[in-house]
């Protein structure tokens, strides 16, 4: 289970910063991540219910963002959404395809007290 690791970066990212800016204690942190990273948000809620004892962010929520794999054709220049396994355009049928979006993960904000 690989959210266990990204968690474990999530929150160490999220109190390096809440501590750097002089805080006590981390009441909810706000990430984004695509869908073709295979986080599954289950899995991430479970891991993060696990790692935040014994840190600041001990009575913290995390919000997940969750966005969808999109790409742009080459050949069209056409915007569409996809799986992981079949990134065709469905307008002109090229494979010649640049991603937009759906492998991010980042931490959008983080609340403080």
């Amino acid at each position: 289970m690989h959210e266990m690791g990204i968690c474990d970066g999530i929150l160490k990212s999220a109190t390096e910063a809440a501590e750097a800016e002089g805080a006590s204690c981390i009441n909810r942190i706000e990430v984004t991540f695509g869908e073709l990273t295979q986080i599954v948000e289950d899995a991430l809620q479970f891991a993060f219910e696990v790692l935040r004892q014994d840190t600041i962010a001990a009575d913290a929520t995390l919000g997940i963002t969750i966005l969808e794999a999109r790409s742009r054709c080459m050949d069209c220049s056409a915007e569409f959404r996809h799986d992981r396994y079949e990134v065709k355009c469905p307008k002109c049928g090229s494979y010649l395809c640049s991603l937009l979006q759906g492998r991010e993960l980042r931490i959008e904000s983080i609340d403080v007290d």
